[in-house]
């Protein structure tokens, strides 16, 4: 029975494990996390999502309490439309966490950063043209374009020095969505270098609508695979969404896949950036635990914990000091959201909006506790404690457990000494 090493993508003529491990934000894969994918020799994310606050929290710099000082004296204006990023100390915190990253890489891997484009941050354009060249001056091996259709994302860096260097490529949920970035970043004289093919099952963001239960990973995976060798374009796919072991792996390398890219078995990683209070509500979840929402003000569901703090919570919009989803006019669907409530509701003390959260806040706190579909099966990976909690897995294990694992199995860590595990000794 085939395994994962079995197989290698390929770009170009270097090789590399195809196992690719997810972005996920706000600093939920970590540079850690990305370090051991690169080590082991396949490919690690980390996040653009938020990085002046990921830098505070990593580098101690200010820029969050300095943001929030120069636009305190709009916090109680429903109008967000004059709190805007300063560019250069934007670019300033994406090159710092890149290059910190990129200092400590060592083995034959690569590291990527995911790049949001539903970030709009009250400046869509000029942000994320910020965000791309930062990580590309910072020597990022490659960007991943995610949460949007990004039909000029290209365009924003056709000028730049590495745009014929480092790998460039998207998240695409559907043959069309590709067909459309294919079509309009054509003009730059450039294809992507992959394209992740997600599917309805992956964790956070869906590109899907409420009807996601509706579509197949597989098929559509097969659907764009045909369309790329009908018009002769060699673009490897990396299939993304419900890859939970080795085995699922192969399937989707045998369907036609280049690689996988995993993220729900690391969010119980040491190396992951989530606490591990949130990672024990993770192993013990059950199926019905989880549910897909419409609470982003992103406008795209959402997979989530039902318990995640993050819903129902309504908390003051806190633009003046995050601000990452606010629009080119500075609006934002949970400001609508939160004055409706606070004009229905004006005396009480403990609001609550269920419709809409505050994304930036809750994701910046790990109170929005978002997952894949099949986190119910988290605690089948690992050893429970005496005390009830779950043991934690390191990075490497799962890395390897997908590389060499066959028959669906799923291999357990060594048993931790009762000695070290928390509480204990």
């Amino acid at each position: 029975m085939k395994r994962v090493d079995d197989f290698r993508l390929k770009f170009g003529s270097r090789e590399f494990v195809p196992i690719v491990i997810g972005g996920m934000g706000v600093d939920i894969s970590t540079a850690d996390l990305s370090l051991v994918a690169a080590r082991l020799g396949g490919i690690g994310h980390i996040s653009d999502a938020m990085l002046p606050t990921v830098s505070d929290r990593r580098y101690d710099t200010k820029y969050v309490r300095d943001k929030l000082k120069l636009y305190k004296y709009n916090v109680a204006n429903p109008d967000k439309s004059e709190v805007q990023f300063d560019l250069a100390l934007l670019a300033e915190a994406t090159e710092t966490h890149v290059r910190r990253t990129m200092e400590r890489k060592q083995g034959d891997g690569l590291i990527f950063i995911n790049c949001m484009e539903k970030l709009t941050m009250n400046g869509p354009k000029d942000t994320l043209r910020v965000r791309l060249r930062s990580a590309l001056d910072a020597g990022i091996d490659g960007i991943t374009l995610a949460a949007g259709l990004h039909l000029g994302s290209f365009a924003l860096i056709e000028d730049h020095p590495r745009f014929h260097d480092a790998k460039l490529g998207i998240i695409v949920s559907s043959l069309r969505a590709l067909q459309l970035f294919l079509k309009k970043s054509a003009r730059t004289g450039r294809l992507p270098d992959f394209v992740v093919v997600e599917g309805p099952l992956a964790g956070g963001h869906l590109g899907f609508g409420m009807d996601w239960a509706k579509y197949d990973l597989a098929i559509i995976t097969a659907e764009i695979r045909d369309w790329l060798v009908q018009q002769e374009l060699d673009i490897p796919l990396i299939a993304a969404g419900g890859v939970f072991t080795g085995s699922d792996a192969v399937r989707h390398m045998e369907n036609g896949a280049a690689a996988v890219q995993v993220a729900t078995r690391f969010t119980v990683a040491r190396e992951c950036g989530l606490p591990e209070d949130v990672q024990q509500h993770y192993f013990l979840a059950s199926e019905d635990d989880i549910e897909v929402n419409t609470i982003s003000p992103t406008g795209y569901p959402m997979r989530m914990l039902k318990s995640s703090p993050a819903i129902g919570a309504g908390i003051r919009p806190n633009c003046e000091a995050y601000g990452y989803l606010l629009d080119a006019g500075g609006n934002c669907a949970y400001i609508n959201a939160y004055n409706r409530e606070l004009e229905l509701h004006p005396d009480v003390k403990r609001l609550k909006v269920m419709d809409k959260t505050c994304l930036c806040t809750h994701m910046r706190n790990f109170d929005c506790w978002t997952c894949g579909h099949y986190t119910y099966r988290l605690k089948d990976t690992t050893h429970k404690r005496a005390d009830g909690s779950y043991q934690l897995l390191d990075a490497e294990h799962v890395f390897k457990d997908y590389q060499f694992s066959t028959d669906n199995k799923v291999a357990l860590p060594a048993q931790e000494d009762s000695a070290t595990a928390p509480g204990e000794g």
